[in-house]
């Protein structure tokens, strides 16, 4: 490096200053860091400009006329149709509205997650007192071309960290909210009414619908299958606890690591698992609690801990990615891995991933704070969106991706929450 020494005993760069007898040490992370933020500044600044282009020839006119001359298949095609529409996403912010406007834009965003419809987003903040508060931003205001949204709070609960949250549905679609949080030890567990984030009727609000205590919770999953209805999962330390709602009743499955990552198949009722051991294992609910591990199905390996799970639409296909920043497809139907999508970057964090498979698109959030965006059909890297905000371990963008926000009538986009900012990249 110009204008620097290295001391291999203190295993750190020396700057030279002219002029000056000491020196200034940088450690060989804080040189790293530097180089970091000046290549996400330098993105950003081609992004403002406008300065970012497609590959040569990657315009609709040209694709079109290659498509009906049949020099393109109908994967390439679409493929590439999908690569240019994400290539000309651009960032605008989007203003949160909220009843209590001493809410809005005060704390930073931790997590958010949408409902089905993508109607609504729930979201957990981080406060300056400590734990986190929850609330819910309605996106019907993104159909216009304000880009507002309205945010309820509930601030009844401002003392839990959450590791994990899921929309339920019990009394109606995406009615409830399960959330896995730590309290003090042991941690807890809760289902919340979403009517709880709401501006009618404060008074006639329901209140929690069930909260127990529990081991540090990693993750939860609800079912949707009938067959295990009203059903909620808690990926605990080394077991997995399957609740029913209504009834009380319990079903606990022992592991022999931690369960970072679950969802449940709707086909069957069928819970994944991805354990801090990298192990990807299935249990059928309706059987009995069982010693040892004989009760465990399909059982995938990956080489580091799984911190994202995905079941395919058809469920033949699971999508997982791990703390080595991997990201694979397997088959469940052979046990294989049948692709793999690089450049994730992960090391320890609980990122999840983002698949949408009718735009065929693989969204996912490094631990670099860069959003990368893949192709679901070749696994190819279409575009690496850099964080509006200098990268640090507690500004780690949290999206949301749809070809409805705000519900039937919405708009096609990328949702990004990074410290108090939401914003919108329009996927048109």
């Amino acid at each position: 490096l110009p204008g620097f020494y290295y001391d291999p005993e203190k295993n750190r760069y020396f700057r030279l200053l002219p002029g000056h007898n000491n020196h200034n040490p940088l450690t060989k992370d804080s040189i790293q860091h530097k180089a970091m933020e000046c290549k996400r500044l330098r993105l950003l600044e081609e992004e403002e400009k406008q300065k970012k282009t497609t590959r040569a020839g990657l315009n609709s006119s040209v694709l079109l006329q290659k498509r009906q001359l049949g020099l393109l298949s109908s994967t390439s095609y679409c493929r590439l149709v999908h690569e240019l529409k994400v290539n000309c996403m651009q960032r605008r912010k989007i203003e949160i509205h909220s009843p209590d406007s001493s809410v809005a834009g005060t704390n930073n965003f931790k997590i958010i997650v949408a409902d089905v419809a993508c109607e609504r987003i729930f979201t957990v903040n981080d406060v300056e007192h400590g734990g986190c508060k929850y609330g819910i931003i309605n996106l019907s205001g993104l159909g216009k071309e304000s880009l507002t949204v309205e945010m309820y709070d509930n601030l009844y609960f401002t003392n839990r960290k959450v590791n994990s949250v899921c929309w339920a549905s019990l009394t109606h679609p995406d009615s409830h909210l399960c959330l896995m949080g730590i309290a003090e030890t042991p941690g807890c567990a809760s289902l919340l009414p979403a009517s709880l984030f709401s501006s009618t009727n404060p008074g006639d609000r329901p209140g929690m619908l069930c909260s127990f205590k529990i081991s540090t919770a990693w993750s939860c999953a609800w079912c949707l299958n009938p067959q295990a209805d009203n059903c909620f999962s808690t990926g605990l330390t080394r077991r997995v606890l399957v609740t029913n709602v209504v009834t009380g009743h319990r079903q606990t499955f022992g592991t022999s690591s931690d369960v970072l990552a679950q969802q449940f198949a709707t086909q069957t009722p069928v819970l994944y698992n991805g354990c801090r051991s990298g192990e990807i294992f299935s249990i059928d609910v309706r059987q009995r609690n069982r010693k040892g591990q004989s009760w465990k199905a399909t059982r995938l390996f990956h080489g580091s801990a799984v911190t994202s799970i995905h079941l395919m639409e058809a469920e033949h296909y699971l999508m997982a990615a791990d703390m080595a920043g991997k990201i694979k497809l397997w088959d469940l139907r052979t046990a294989k891995c049948v692709k793999q999508y690089k450049g994730h970057h992960n090391e320890y964090a609980l990122l999840p991933l983002h698949v949408n498979e009718e735009e065929g698109l693989l969204i996912a959030v490094g631990q670099d704070c860069y959003t990368r965006i893949w192709s679901l059909q070749d696994a190819h890297l279409l575009r690496t969106i850099p964080s509006p905000h200098p990268s640090s371990k507690d500004a780690i963008p949290s999206v949301v991706f749809s070809s409805r926000l705000g519900g039937s009538q919405g708009v096609p986009g990328l949702l990004m929450a990074v410290k108090q900012d939401l914003y919108h990249f329009s996927y048109n």
